[in-house]
């Protein structure tokens, strides 16, 4: 017999839509990934933009929260 699992649901805050880290002033990449983010939400891909956060909050010119 095998047991079917509903999925459980995944509940984002609007503050994790809205809670972008700044570009660091004079970086290339920083401003490159902003660029990319502004794009990515432009066409609807949010996990492209989410992706852009990710890489924004580890490159080493900006500051962790």
């Amino acid at each position: 017999m095998t047991t079917v699992h509903e999925p459980v649901p995944v509940h984002i805050s609007a503050t994790a839509l809205t809670d972008d880290p700044e570009p660091a002033p004079g970086c290339d990449v920083c401003g490159a990934l902003a660029r990319q983010r502004v794009e990515a939400r432009r066409t609807g891909d949010f996990s492209q933009a989410t992706d852009c956060n990710v890489e924004l909050r580890q490159h080493p010119h900006t500051r962790r929260r």
